[in-house]
């Protein structure tokens, strides 16, 4: 084993309380690998932090991509209320006017058999007034 090499376990490099390869001069490459491990993890710290920064670059795009997207949606959704209320409001306006229509035949309906038949229209007109004189005054 090489003095700049990492063991797979820890029983190759201690050897009697010593470190394996640490004759005279073999604390300094024991520094710069540690040296050399301690950029490594700086620059795994500084790689990490690029990494998330991306990362809250990107959710924070993707966030405003989905927000484009909900108000678009929701555009989408009142155009189709408005639609759907036109449509509503359409077929009301045809119903009102078949009624409109209804009632006018049944008054003109009406004043052609007050026309034919006068007589019997006052007689039952009459009848009419007096019975609802009579529930009238019983409720008293």
């Amino acid at each position: 084993m090489t003095p700049t090499s990492t063991p797979s376990n820890g029983s190759d490099a201690v050897q009697g309380g010593a470190v394996a390869g640490s004759a005279g001069t073999g604390s300094s490459p024991l520094k710069s690998s540690l040296g050399e491990a301690g950029g490594h993890l700086k620059q795994a710290a500084r790689d990490a932090g690029d990494a998330i920064k991306g990362a809250s670059g990107a959710a924070g795009d993707q966030l405003r991509v989905g927000k484009a997207h909900v108000k678009s949606d929701l555009a989408d959704s009142a155009l189709a209320g408005i639609t759907a209320a036109e449509y509503a409001s359409a077929a009301a306006r045809e119903r009102a006017d078949e009624w409109m229509d209804k009632g006018r035949d049944l008054v003109d309906s009406a004043a052609e058999l007050v026309r034919e038949r006068p007589i019997a229209s006052f007689g039952a007109a009459f009848a009419a007034g007096w019975i609802i004189a009579k529930l009238g005054r019983s409720r008293r």
